[in-house]
């Protein structure tokens, strides 16, 4: 019998396409027992210590230091002796130096902190590697670069540091909210103390280890953990010149009313409720790419997310129904498995918070839509909602949930759309999707936000300022704009009779 004729056997079709689990090693970075708290190039033991833990099954981490008042003072201090010997008259050229050491060694330590932060944080470890750690290491290069160039970049007006400047950052993206804020800080000649959030302090920790590496000066950069008390304490530290605060916008308000007389420097970037809007000529796929990626990348934990889809009437029924079938398509669950979409919620009072305001939704009678998923048993989990029928009155549509739920609402008019998007007390970011370029400019001139995206969302760069307006804050940080903050300036030269 011929080769040909010989009869073949069957090659059976899969049936099951779901991925398998690719969980990324732990094993990578070590965790201490104890931490705490980086003063001076040393380390200070806690009086008193709290545990942090790993949201996606509650598996304590490690004992971190609650710093106190007195903690705090010791940090200020160091801080101020760095800043007197020599950092803030450090030529730009030198302290460039430091700042390109830390910036490669981010890199070159881009895995092991991108697990630790998938650990103590929930976010998905394709987004801590990806997105996270390359911005971390980007805006050290980039501020890197303007630390001897400042005198250009203010002409005549003849920049200096402030001094010491506290920090405190979220817990939704902790290493990158440490770098947004000490890479300009170190780069106009500033020394910090920078307290990280409560529940996710361990890659601040680790990031100590990385000052080390690069020889840092000690007392340049001071870290110091604890909760709200201990930010309570750097905000009303007597030799604390600058505040940079990272938050919710209720506590920015409150460090705003403490500040109030005291003259010191204060930027506040704080919540948001971003409008996404989509007109009927943009590219639906696209678009429902992007409005997931709005909403649902890092859970929602993001001040900037697109929590608020503004849909043209005309295309209200086919986005829908694509969102949904996307939503199927997401996968919820470890955040150390590289295949994972959708990560832990942060903490136990977060998720709370996300059940409160999504009951409160159904309760005002939106619909809700979640898509078929086993969520683990141990652990802080949400599911990917989408509501419908939504008024602008509903509290899903007015406050931020900080979550992965996004509010479906229509226009009719870009004018309408205008008005519905700004239609809230922040003012952070939005999403246009259109194909006319003089509509997005005609939108962007008219969206009281700070940051708006054309035909994409959530794109970050070191060189573009972020910031908002209303209750989501005021001053910029990234790009040019985020070196003012972190200087004083002379009177300008007067040239000319």
């Amino acid at each position: 019998m011929a080769e040909l004729d010989k009869p073949q056997r069957e090659v059976e079709v899969p049936g099951d396409w779901t991925y398998a689990s690719a969980p990324e090693s732990r094993d990578i970075v070590e965790i201490a027992d104890r931490y705490g708290h980086f003063v001076g190039g040393e380390w200070l033991e806690p009086t008193e210590t709290y545990e942090t833990i790993a949201p996606r099954d509650e598996e304590p981490l490690a004992a971190v230091g609650q710093a106190t008042a007195a903690d705090v003072g010791r940090a200020v201090a160091a801080a101020r002796t760095a800043y007197a010997d020599g950092w803030s008259s450090l030529p730009g050229s030198e302290r460039a130096k430091y700042l390109f050491r830390i910036a490669r060694i981010l890199q070159e330590r881009s895995r092991e902190f991108a697990v630790l932060e998938s650990l103590n944080g929930g976010k998905p470890i394709k987004e801590s590697r990806d997105v996270d750690l390359p911005l971390a290491a980007a805006h050290f290069f980039y501020y890197a670069g303007w630390a001897d160039k400042l005198e250009y970049a203010f002409p005549n007006r003849r920049p200096r540091p402030v001094g010491v400047a506290g920090q405190i950052i979220p817990w939704n993206f902790p290493l990158l909210m440490l770098a947004w804020k000490v890479a300009p800080a170190l780069a106009c000649g500033n020394t910090v103390v920078l307290k990280p959030a409560e529940t996710t302090p361990l890659t601040a920790l680790l990031f100590c280890d990385v000052l080390r590496q690069a020889e840092l000066p000690d007392g340049v950069v001071n870290i110091i953990t604890g909760d709200g008390r201990t930010g309570a304490a750097l905000v009303e530290s007597e030799d604390v010149d600058k505040i940079a605060f990272t938050g919710s916008t209720e506590v920015g308000k409150e460090i705003q009313r403490r500040l109030a007389g005291t003259g010191k420097k204060l930027t506040l970037e704080l919540g948001g409720k971003a409008a996404n809007i989509v007109f009927d000529d943009a590219a639906l796929d696209q678009a429902v790419e992007g409005i997931v990626n709005g909403i649902y990348f890092n859970q929602g934990h993001v001040c900037c997310a697109g929590s608020r889809l503004f849909v043209q009437e005309s295309i209200y029924e086919p986005l829908v129904a694509k969102l949904e079938r996307r939503l199927t398509t997401l996968r919820v669950g470890d955040p150390l498995d590289k295949n994972t979409d959708v990560g832990a919620i942060n903490s136990a009072a977060q998720l709370e918070r996300i059940r409160e305001l999504v009951a409160s939704g159904e309760e005002e009678g939106a619909e809700i839509y979640q898509p078929p998923c086993v969520l683990p048993e141990k652990g802080y989990w949400f599911a990917p909602t989408v509501f419908t029928n939504v008024a602008q009155s509903y509290r899903i549509a007015q406050e931020e949930i900080f979550g992965p739920v996004l509010s479906v609402l229509t226009f009719r008019t870009p004018e309408e759309a205008v008005e519905k998007a700004n239609n809230t007390p922040y003012g952070l970011s939005a999403g246009v999707w259109t194909e006319k370029g003089s509509r997005i400019l005609w939108m962007a001139h008219r969206l009281r936000a700070g940051v708006v995206w054309a035909n994409t969302f959530n794109r970050f760069d070191p060189s573009s300022p972020f910031g908002g307006y209303k209750e989501s804050g005021f001053g910029r940080e990234g790009g040019l704009h985020g070196l003012e903050p972190y200087l004083t300036f002379e009177d300008s030269e007067t040239f000319g009779g």
